[in-house]
């Protein structure tokens, strides 16, 4: 089975990303994640944190740009590593549409 083409984080999100939250709920998530990602990271280098959690620099870089979404392993590794909770458990809600509603726009 092929996999389908998804939108990234940054297409989901108006300029410039991640500072201008996203009226798309999955673009809301990926922007605050990577908002959460930042500020734990701190003033430590792409690099440093890439090699610490176990993940390549490059696919680092490319989530903190919403060029990509982080799988459940990297999520994991990052708040592990970082001692920070970087995803949300509230999930924004659009009155009584669900959120498969709100994906199939």
């Amino acid at each position: 089975m092929t996999r389908s083409a998804r939108d990234r984080p940054v297409d989901l999100a108006p300029a410039p990303w991640p500072d201008v939250p996203s009226k798309d709920p999955l673009g809301e998530i990926g922007r605050q994640f990577v908002v959460r990602l930042k500020l734990a990271m701190g003033d430590r280098s792409v690099r440093s944190v890439a090699r610490e959690v176990g993940v390549h620099h490059a696919t680092l870089d490319k989530v903190l740009a919403g060029g990509a979404w982080p799988d459940l392993s990297t999520i994991g590794r990052l708040q592990l590593a970082l001692g920070a909770q970087l995803v949300s458990y509230w999930v924004p809600s659009q009155n009584s549409r669900t959120f498969r509603d709100s994906v199939q726009e």
